[in-house]
């Protein structure tokens, strides 16, 4: 059982920009494919960005296309998501996911398609 811990979240003003970090203490990063995910409230969790094991492919959900950016560093075990120019839609709680595996986007965006989860983030972008 891979334990995903996330951190970095906060508030911000819109306009503005966080990097969100996903560590897995005590396992290896860099064998699984890696997922952001975000749920607002009231909503469904969505899906944001993912990176594949070597960080060669990334897939982005359109609303977050050219703000968003999604990388890995496997020699640290970490994952991040840089996010910028931030609107107050963006304001959910933001998980990290792990897979074994690395499928085409429309795979990927799926909520089940995701093995492993962290227990998120806040994020808040006030107006």
């Amino acid at each position: 059982q891979v334990q995903l811990v996330e951190s970095g979240g906060g508030l911000v003003q819109s306009g503005g920009s966080l990097r969100l970090s996903c560590a897995a203490p005590g396992y290896t990063l860099s064998t699984y494919s890696m997922g952001w995910f975000r749920q607002a409230p009231g909503k469904e969790r969505t899906f944001v960005s993912g990176i594949s094991w070597s960080g060669g492919h990334t897939v982005n959900a359109d609303s977050v296309q050219g703000r968003f950016t999604i990388s890995r560093d496997n020699a640290k075990n970490t994952v991040y998501l840089q996010m910028n120019s931030l609107k107050r839609e963006d304001t959910a709680v933001y998980y990290c996911a792990a897979s074994r595996n690395w499928d085409t986007r429309q795979v990927v965006e799926n909520y089940h398609y995701w093995d492993y989860w962290g227990q998120g983030t806040q994020v808040t972008v006030a107006s």
